[in-house]
């Protein structure tokens, strides 16, 4: 039995673990994977059967004075203690989480733990802190899984042996759970796309996620093509003029503005000027979307140039906007590379399903 372990509130990751822990259940039967959280979890991208204990209420990742309620970890120690999991994969940063893996691996159990940035974002709080917490948890556990093979790669470079790391793509989409039900885990057929290209940014406007950067970009077409910015924009954000074709929609996007986004757009635009991952990548392929990215971080292994999409140099307008200019100008290409990315989308999620499996029995008789 998989127990999963998410001390954070963040509606991301627990998009993330909700994605590994409904499938867990799926693959494995009912009572076989379990979910230890926090009072403010995101109730409804988890299946309603899942088990689920929250001996905790916390409200961000530990890294500021949360961190110091010592008599917290101990709930949640006990709580995972009287769950009696095989293995424990914890999914998302918590200060608490180094502290509760060698609690856990001195009763036994071995745990998985998931490093998302391995480089914080430019700008995050308290990065330091958490450079030292990714050496503090990758000694700590028995394994690592990572979303891209770059991180792979820095992991040995830590002296980590390769038996101790895995590596899949992030997979995971970005609806909630009776949503995503409706959709089903495979892509199907899309319904043509018609009219002229347009292009998508999906998510919270964050300063690394680069959307000036688009809007110098777009300023620069000649096109009458349209954008729409989808997603709350983050107070530290001071987004410039909108060029003329673009529309900004500042809020939450919910599941049905969602679904009707990636229905009717033909391209995602993910200008990040630093990332590790995102999910948004396999979310497009999923619905059917090329996209175009910067090459930063894990982002360009999950593109095929010329077939599911481009990879554009980070912070740089013009080329963005030649990649833009390209793709906006043949819609039907654009079609024929998001049937390319939902292939892609198939094959990575058969093999994400062999390798997490893989990896939890190996975890569970080490």
């Amino acid at each position: 039995m998989i127990c999963y372990l998410l001390l954070s509130p963040t509606v991301g990751m627990h998009q993330y673990t909700a994605d590994l822990a409904n499938r867990a259940a799926a693959a494995f039967g009912a009572g076989e994977a379990h979910l230890v959280t926090t009072a403010a979890w995101a109730r409804d991208r988890y299946a309603p059967d899942l088990p689920v204990q929250t001996p905790v209420s916390t409200t961000g990742t530990g890294f500021a004075r949360e961190g110091l309620q010592w008599a917290a970890p101990r709930r949640a120690l006990a709580t995972i203690e009287r769950v009696h999991p095989d293995v424990v994969h914890i999914t998302g940063v918590h200060a608490w989480n180094v502290l509760l893996a060698r609690w856990l691996r001195r009763h036994g159990i071995p745990v998985v733990h998931t490093l998302h940035d391995l480089d914080p974002h430019h700008g995050v709080r308290h990065a330091g802190l958490i450079r030292l917490w990714n050496r503090l948890i990758v000694g700590s556990v028995v394994h690592i899984l990572v979303h891209g093979e770059c991180y792979r790669q820095r992991l040995q470079e830590w002296s980590v042996a390769p038996e101790r790391v895995t590596s899949v793509p992030l997979l995971h989409l970005f609806l909630s759970h009776a949503a995503t039900q409706r959709l089903g885990p495979l892509p199907q057929e899309m319904r043509p796309r018609s009219g002229p290209a347009q292009a998508l940014f999906f998510g919270r406007v964050e300063a690394y996620k680069g959307a000036d950067t688009l809007l110098a970009a777009w300023s620069r077409l000649g096109s009458q093509a349209r954008l729409v910015i989808a997603g709350p924009v983050a107070a530290d954000v001071a987004l410039p003029p909108l060029p003329p074709g673009v529309e900004l929609r500042d809020r939450l996007i919910g599941d049905e503005e969602a679904l009707a986004l990636f229905g009717r757009f033909s391209l995602l635009v993910l200008p990040y000027r630093d990332a590790t991952q995102s999910a948004l990548v396999a979310a497009a392929y999923y619905f059917g979307l090329p996209v175009i990215v910067t090459r930063t971080g894990a982002l360009p292994e999950y593109v095929v140039e010329g077939e599911t999409g481009w990879v554009v140099p980070p912070d740089d307008p013009a080329a963005l906007a030649a990649a833009l200019d390209e793709a906006l100008a043949d819609p039907a290409r654009l079609r024929w590379m998001g049937q390319q990315g939902q292939e892609w989308y198939r094959a990575q999620r058969n093999g994400e399903e062999l390798s997490l499996s893989q990896m939890y029995a190996a975890v569970k008789n080490s």
